[in-house]
């Protein structure tokens, strides 16, 4: 039994795929991210090289890692036999690039709390989400005014505009340029206009084993309260299944009681909890 860190994106791909396809909800982030790094290359989340590793056991794979730096580092579920020898590989070569740590809350706390052990760090959690599968798509009766659209290349600035305005209102790292410019060329961002203005969007994931992702429901804050961002919601998960999807999913904000109600009205059904958990080395912690 032993972790395997390698930064050979194809080889991680190859050996992780059979453990995150066989469980494609639970998995969708990682999956999606490792799609878009053997497109696009290690370097489209940020310049820092990824942080990619496997568990083995008898052969077989049971457990992985990945991490874009500076965005959390992920995890499956964590034999607990796995999770203090994954500290101590990541706290020999890592640890100094871990800000934050993604995963079921048994498991990203159990790596915490052997990462806080092994390098004088402490953690806390930051945020608790939820995925949510749909069940049966169920739209506003009435929609509102306005109509969907996806959106296409000449669209570049206003995405621009809306991953900042997204980031900064919810505490996220904006994305790369060649993510946004990737996300138009592929069809996967949805706008709501009204008079021929966007007003609210919704994006889409890389369909991974059959699922696809929605994320980045936004609307902007002059528009709110008209009901936008459940139409977009809705034309965004029928456009995921014109693309050949055979799940939509999405996660929410626990502290938003808001957005968890909306998508619960639209079909959405809770699937499994999920936190984000901020980790700061010792000598960040005895500041």
């Amino acid at each position: 039994m032993t972790w395997t860190l390698t930064d050979a994106i194809d080889t991680y791909a190859a050996t992780v795929m059979p453990l995150l396809t066989a469980e494609p909800e639970r998995y969708t982030v990682l999956l999606s991210v490792l799609s878009g790094l053997v497109e696009h290359g290690p370097n489209l989340f940020g310049a820092d090289p990824p942080v990619l590793g496997w568990w083995s056991q008898g052969g077989t794979v049971t457990a992985a890692v990945l991490q874009t730096p500076p965005y959390p580092i992920q995890l499956t579920s964590l034999p607990s036999e796995a999770v203090g020898p994954l500290a101590a590989a990541l706290a020999a070569s890592h640890a100094g690039g871990i800000t934050q740590i993604l995963g079921a809350e048994p498991d990203a706390t159990a790596f915490a709390q052997a990462l806080a052990s092994a390098t004088g760090g402490r953690f806390s959690v930051e945020m608790r989400q939820r995925l949510h599968r749909l069940g049966e798509l169920a739209p506003p009766d009435p929609m509102p005014e306005g109509a969907a659209r996806v959106a296409v290349p000449d669209d570049i600035q206003f995405a621009y505009r809306l991953d900042e305005a997204f980031a900064a209102e919810t505490g996220q790292r904006p994305a790369s340029a060649t993510l946004i410019e990737s996300r138009l060329k592929a069809g996967w961002l949805m706008l709501w206009e009204v008079a021929g203005q966007p007003v609210s969007a919704a994006g889409l994931s890389t369909l991974a084993g059959g699922v696809a992702r929605i994320g980045q429901v936004y609307t902007q804050p002059e528009h709110r309260n008209r009901g936008y961002g459940a139409a977009v919601t809705v034309a965004t998960t029928r456009l995921a299944f014109d693309y050949g999807a055979k799940s939509a999913i999405l996660f929410t904000d626990l502290a938003n009681p808001t957005s968890n109600a909306l998508y619960a009205r639209l079909g959405y059904e809770p699937v499994e909890d999920k936190v984000v958990i901020a980790f700061r080395t010792a000598e960040e912690a005895g500041r």
